[in-house]
């Protein structure tokens, strides 16, 4: 027979609006009354009656919470859990039995046999049933419940004699009244309370029973829907002390107990499907039941019987609506925007967050404002065992780009500004951006631009017999009072203008660099040597020996030689042995050159091939973190562990490596930190003054670099701030892009003055910080995937970050161990784990792709393959031009490449069409239909009590009227 295939899509009915179905009308009205209180998790038990040898209970068969479990045939475990799949005909008969059977909403009850009494009566009162079955269907509602238990797969002869010794029920007869109508427990049993199956479903949950029987008493079904006035814990009912809101009875005579089971199954399903249940609790008689039902009947597909084998059980989907999605179709509002509409650029964020205002620095008070309720929890939400990881993980990528960077910085600037610099300046800058800055989530590094400027700075005043250090620490005030002015004007208003476009450029572009990086650092083989003269045929050529001092050589050496040989005899008299019996050919290469002797040989300066065992800790750092990462997915271990397993991925990976590193003792590169907090440059202190050594004009004349700076602190903080900010990350705690640029400008006028270098947003590092912290759901039904709950919001991982950066001056003897290939190794998942979920690389892929093996994205149902492939190549040379550019000189024109971005964006809306562009990229805001929109709201609002004053009415700033004339 066919099968009905449940979904998850009530999306159909949205587009019926003025042909909308009776059903639907009454259900958006029931559902639109009163949706203040979420409805609870249903948890629902079938159980279906059995008798053995005469005696009768009722016996677990399935259960849901979300997918259904079955009890296996051989009744010793459940299935795994799977997708319901009904027959159209238990659909039918299960609303023929709604219609036919009682329908008892509200009821009060408070035990089982009181339910059970007022149900009978009722069938009793509506002519369903005739008086004298009463006692008989009170006795067959009332026996025992037996609920399925995990058995050890080894039992005892003692355990398999109890279940032989188990209590007996007589056979029912007539006279079955002498027996106790009652065989049920009132309460909860040791076992229900003790079931671990508890932690899979929600504290809140109440429980739906379905029972489901052949008697030979009855000739037409009995058939019962009851809904409880207030939740009750019902015994030995349900399987674990849930209390139960729910009961579905369905009893018949012989013959249909496939249908029977069938339309058990079927009224389960609907009870654990989130709109049924929601119209379940708000029902308020017969029609409203039969509505959901007729609304789910109206949204299944049914699959040809003879293209779908029924035994098959379908997996759990990975991802399925939320709950308040697919019960928000039901009004009347419009289709949801779709990519890009609904949060665009600012992440879902208030608009007060990106409108100019009225006021000078409107902006940066309501960042304050927003941040400050936030700031306590700011604080304790960081204490979790997830932060541990997040903050070794961040720390390890801060003190290597801190390393790397410092270095680059000392050769560029002849030591002015050094490793020692660089670590005192990100534990500085990063400490107080997180304490106080507006999105603490955000991790602040030096960049390659920024180094770019740095050795073209020194360079010119090198040549201009300029002093460095005071012309950069004014160019450094002139930025800060410049990012200032953006802050108090509301510039970052521009990031509206910043798309899905722009986005993926520029972080596609940070992230190749961090690939690219990470690689090159291993092909260079300066460090790691290859001894390419090296032939195994000819090995019985090299030898290397020791031979020794030559005591006859020049006058020249005759002091030389005699203080070395009345060294080595008092040595040899200390060491008890005798100098001229000393075999100078059996002494080790370390030995040798301790007593003064010569290696001679043309093997011994060979050094054991290092690049090999470099690639091995490179790629095997990369590989196993990104395989822990993927653990939390496994089949093995309970959850917990696997989770735990995942969080800590990388530190696992650093310490099998650096413990594998130990283990061969070879002489790999390691991590090289400095031991004494002195600046790198013996004749530089650690305050720079501002007056004194360059003409006073040299003071005005450092506006104009430092604009070029400030353009490209803004654009790199911000894009930054917007990738962190992202809907999809489900930030809860609001973002603050002036309060963030107003730190950023301030650490620059304290970093110019102490001599340390300048510091911006990371885009990879943070967006591994976020990656790092990222929540789950814990309790989740089975066969359901962990849900994304959103990020771990908080300024402890960070701050412990930069304390720690500052702090490895005095850890050296213990980063000492850290091989270098393992760290880039972590350099190289941070690059490519933040391509991971960007929608430019999944269309570059695409290219590579046929379209049968093509993954179901959303856009390529919209939007022509051909407009597609046009789409992803303009991003691509785009790409290709900012990686010429910044591999040249004109890196340090960077902020004006990214501003490039924005303006191809710009002419991209004459060569695709807003719908398009709509699933492809986000629509840039358009201020007549801003105004359009604007209009239908006040229209709207007509029936508001108070409409707005004056004074809250906001008025567009001259960086308004820019970007609007622009």
């Amino acid at each position: 027979m066919g099968i009905v295939y449940i979904t998850y899509n009530y999306l159909p009915l949205k587009e019926k609006k003025k042909g909308m179905s009776p059903a639907a009308e009454r259900l958006r009205h029931i559902l639109g009354e009163d949706d203040s209180t979420p409805t609870p998790t249903i948890f629902t038990e079938m159980d279906t009656l059995q008798q053995e040898g005469g005696e009768l209970e009722w016996k677990e068969s399935a259960r849901w919470v979300k997918f259904e479990e079955k009890v296996e045939e051989g009744g010793e475990r459940w299935s795994k859990p799977h997708v319901s799949t009904l027959t159209l005909h238990s659909l039918f008969e299960l609303r023929t039995c709604l219609q036919t059977g009682s329908i008892l909403l509200d009821l009060e009850g408070y035990s089982l046999p009181q339910i059970v009494e007022e149900i009978v009566e009722q069938q009793i009162a509506d002519g369903l049933i005739p008086p004298d079955l009463k006692e008989k269907i009170i006795f067959v509602l009332l026996r025992k419940h037996r609920h399925q238990t995990k058995k050890p797969i080894h039992r005892s002869l003692a355990d398999m004699g109890k279940s032989s010794n188990a209590v007996s029920f007589a056979p029912f007869t007539d006279n079955a009244q002498s027996r106790s109508m009652n065989d049920i427990s009132d309460t909860p049993s040791t076992d229900q309370l003790k079931n671990k199956f508890m932690k899979k479903i929600p504290r809140d949950a109440e429980a739906s029973n379905v029972l489901i029987g052949e008697v030979d008493f009855l000739d037409k079904p009995f058939v019962s829907f009851v809904r409880l006035a207030q939740a009750t814990t019902l015994g030995g009912l349900t399987e674990v002390p849930v209390p139960t809101r729910f009961l579905f009875i369905l009893l018949g005579p012989h013959g249909k107990t496939k249908s029977y089971n069938e339309i058990g199954r079927a009224i389960a399903t609907l009870m654990v499907d989130d709109l049924f249940s929601d119209v379940a609790y708000k029902a308020r008689d017969r029609e409203d039941l039969i509505a959901g039902v007729d609304e789910f009947l109206d949204e299944v597909i049914v699959l040809p019987p003879g293209e779908w084998d029924p035994k098959i059980r379908i997996e759990p989907p990975k991802k399925v609506p939320s709950a308040e999605t697919r019960k928000s179709v039901l009004n009347l509002n419009e289709l949801g925007q779709v990519n890009g509409l609904a949060g665009g650029a600012a992440g879902g964020e208030d608009e007060d967050t990106l409108l100019c205002l009225t006021r000078i620095g409107g902006g940066l008070w309501l960042d304050i404002k927003r941040k400050i309720p936030w700031y306590c929890s700011d604080i304790y939400d960081g204490f979790h065992i997830q932060s541990i990881s997040a903050v070794l993980f961040i720390y390890l990528g801060c003190i290597t780009n801190a390393i790397t960077f410092g270095g680059l910085l000392g050769d560029a600037t002849d030591n002015y500004q050094g490793v020692m610099e660089s670590f005192l300046g990100t534990a500085l800058a990063g400490s107080v951006f997180c304490l106080f800055g507006g999105q603490p989530l955000i991790i602040l590094s030096s960049t390659g631009p920024i180094l770019i400027f740095e050795k073209l700075l020194y360079e010119f005043s090198k040549n201009n017999d300029v002093d460095y250090m005071e012309l950069r620490l004014w160019i450094g005030l002139h930025s800060c009072l410049q990012c200032f002015l953006l802050v108090f004007s509301d510039a970052s208003y521009i990031i509206k203008y910043m798309t899905r476009f722009t986005e993926e450029g520029f972080s596609s572009l940070i992230s190749f660099i961090f690939i690219s990086d990470a690689i090159k650092k291993m092909v260079a083989f300066k460090y790691y040597p290859i001894n390419r003269g090296f032939k195994p045929d000819y090995i019985t050529a090299y030898k290397c020996e020791c031979i020794a001092p030559d005591q006859g050589e020049s006058s020249n050496y005759f002091f030389y030689y005699f203080m070395l040989i009345f060294y080595l005899i008092l040595f040899s008299v200390i060491a008890g042995f005798n100098l001229t019996d000393l075999d100078w050919s059996q002494l080790s290469k370390k030995e040798c050159v301790k007593y003064g002797g010569m290696l001679v040989g043309n093997s011994c300066k060979y050094v054991p091939d290092l690049a090999l065992m470099s690639f091995i800790l490179f790629f095997g750092t990369y590989s196993m973190t990104v395989s822990l990462k993927k653990f939390k997915f496994s089949r093995y271990f309970p959850t917990k562990l696997r989770t735990l397993i995942s969080d800590f991925a990388i530190i696992i990976s650093i310490l099998v490596f650096c413990g594998l590193d130990c283990l061969l003792a070879l002489d790999t590169p390691k991590l090289h930190v400095p031991t004494e907090l002195k600046p790198t440059r013996s004749d530089r202190g650690w305050l720079v003054m501002p007056f004194g050594k360059n003409p006073w004009w040299w003071y005005l004349a450092s506006f104009v670099p430092a604009l070029l700076v400030t353009i490209l602190i803004f654009m790199d903080q911000q894009i930054s701030a917007v990738i962190v900010n992202r809907k999809e990350n489900k930030l809860k705690k609001g973002c603050g892009y002036h309060l963030d640029l107003f730190w950023v400008g301030v650490l620059m006028a304290v970093c110019s003055f102490v001599g340390m270098p300048w510091y911006v947003a990371a885009t990879v590092i943070s967006i591994a910080h976020i990656d790092s912290l990222k929540m789950e759901s814990e309790s989740s039904a089975p066969g359901e995937q962990p849900q994304f709950l959103g990020v771990r919001e908080q300024r402890l991982t960070g701050t412990l970050v930069f304390v720690l950066t500052g702090l490895s001056v005095f850890l050296a003897p213990i980063l000492q161990y850290i091989p270098m290939p393992v760290l880039y190794g972590v350099f190289l998942y941070m690059g490519v784990a933040s391509l991971s979920g960007i929608q430019f690389w999944e269309r570059i892929k695409l290219y590579l792709m046929p379209p049968k093996h093509q993954p179901d994205f959303s856009f390529l149902r919209h939007v022509p393959m051909r407009r597609v492939h046009l789409f992803t190549l303009v991003q691509i040379v785009c790409l290709a031009v900012l990686w010429i550019l910044k591999s040249t000189f004109l890196a340090i024109i960077f902020p004006v490449m990214i501003l490039g971005l924005m303006v191809v964006r710009k002419l991209l809306d004459l060569m695709f069409s807003q719908h398009d562009l709509a699933w492809l990229d986000d629509i840039l805001p358009d201020k007549d239909k801003k105004k359009k929109e604007d209009e239908k709201k006040k229209k709207k609002d007509k029936k508001a009590p108070e409409p707005e004053s004056d004074e809250e009415v906001r008025k567009c700033t001259i960086w308004q009227v820019w970007i609007c004339l622009s």
